[in-house]
């Protein structure tokens, strides 16, 4: 039983937390509601690049042909990523950028991996889903504007379980959910936002938790670097970038990253000197079929040169958490009808994090008002609030 002492410390936290947070965490839902959605936006809309249909199991191109092809296109430019269809594989997707280095002026060319041919130059940093995915994970301020994101998803973890804390003290002459719906609108909405409130409680935690790990992604995928990588590439410290036309084939390096994961595919490959790889290796990132295994990836460090593997770290505990985090913080695990339930909890929680501002507010000016004022069933009101 919670003293009278301790509820208005745990109310102080509540309140704060939640005032400070909220306006924020109300765009991350209103952003996040489109997100979730972003695979059927893009069909819908036309934007998704789809391979034509050609023969069952149709031989693939080598690599560096389709490379060659997506560098034509752009032939000022380097590439810095590559990527397959994670559904069927039939093309890839070609980043490319004027240098190496990490920057947000890419251009993205989809190459049929069958016929060679380009399929598509979608644009990925313009339209209405980029627009809500910079708002919702930096607010188009880098890095610090996705270390404050982190720090409202950790305040609104507080909110959360100061709310929690709570909801028996103010509930305990209440039936579990009830709406008293014959005393006043404040009281309503008090009464459906505590409602509301222990009803999300889970899917908040599991939202909020996992968003606010993935604002760390860059730091930690840093810290790894120096960490662990730092040691692995000792021997290569202080050589250059090795040039495009002194490297091995790309082919033959996939080839031998996979052979040296068996039962692997493919993720993303990093190219020499980009932010997730070396100036003197192709990193490939593997992943599994398995459901589980499909979220971790495998990082495969091959010479750029001679296209022979020089290391296969295991990902650190940290990194695995972050990438089964991140499907889970948009609902990508279950297909749509988890998407739609993800949704739906979208939706409830910007109504608890519209009345909880409501009721501030409301609070604010009923405690504005002289006190002679009000009736003692609302200054009871008042005081238990």
């Amino acid at each position: 039983m919670l003293t009278q002492r301790a509820i208005m410390g745990w109310s102080w936290t509540h309140k704060w937390s939640s005032l400070v947070c909220t306006v924020f965490m109300l765009l991350l839902c209103l952003t996040g509601l489109p997100l979730i959605f972003h695979h059927e936006i893009r069909h819908l809309s036309g934007g998704e690049v789809q391979a034509p249909l050609m023969a069952e199991h149709a031989p693939h191109l080598p690599l560096d042909r389709l490379l060659r092809t997506a560098n034509a296109r752009h032939p000022d430019r380097v590439v810095q990523f590559s990527s397959p269809d994670p559904e069927s594989g039939d093309f890839w997707f070609v980043t490319l950028t004027p240098s190496p280095a990490p920057t947000g002026d890419f251009r993205s060319v989809a190459v049929d991996a069958r016929s060679g041919a380009v399929l598509a130059t979608p644009r990925f940093d313009e339209g209405f889903l980029w627009l809500m995915l910079k708002l919702h994970v930096d607010l188009f301020a880098g890095l610090p504007g996705k270390l404050f994101l982190g720090f409202m998803g950790l305040l609104l973890l507080v909110a959360i379980v100061s709310g929690t804390v709570l909801y028996a003290p103010f509930m305990r002459k209440l039936a579990f959910g009830e709406v008293r719906r014959h005393r006043s609108p404040r009281i309503r909405w008090l009464d459906l936002h505590n409602l509301l409130g222990i009803t999300t409680l889970v899917w908040a935690l599991v939202v909020g938790g996992t968003g606010a790990i993935n604002t760390c992604a860059d730091l930690l995928f840093r810290y790894w670097q120096h960490d662990q990588l730092s040691a692995l590439l000792a021997p290569y410290r202080g050589l250059p970038i090795v040039p495009t036309d002194e490297r091995a084939p790309v082919q033959a390096a996939m080839e031998a990253a996979l052979a040296r994961a068996p039962g692997t595919r493919v993720s993303f490959i990093a190219f020499p000197g980009t932010a997730f790889s070396s100036p003197h290796h192709l990193t490939f990132y593997l992943h599994g079929t398995a459901p589980l295994t499909s979220r971790l990836l495998q990082p495969v460090l091959v010479d750029a040169r001679t296209a022979e593997v020089t290391a296969a770290p295991r990902l650190p505990w940290y990194l695995a958490a972050l990438l089964i985090s991140q499907p889970l913080h948009f609902g990508d695990y279950g297909g749509l009808p988890m998407k739609v339930l993800w949704a739906l909890l979208d939706l409830i929680t910007i109504v608890v994090l519209g009345s909880g501002l409501y009721l501030w507010l409301q609070r604010r000016e009923f405690e504005s008002a002289p006190r002679e004022t009000r009736r003692p069933a609302e200054r009871r009101q008042a005081d238990a609030l």
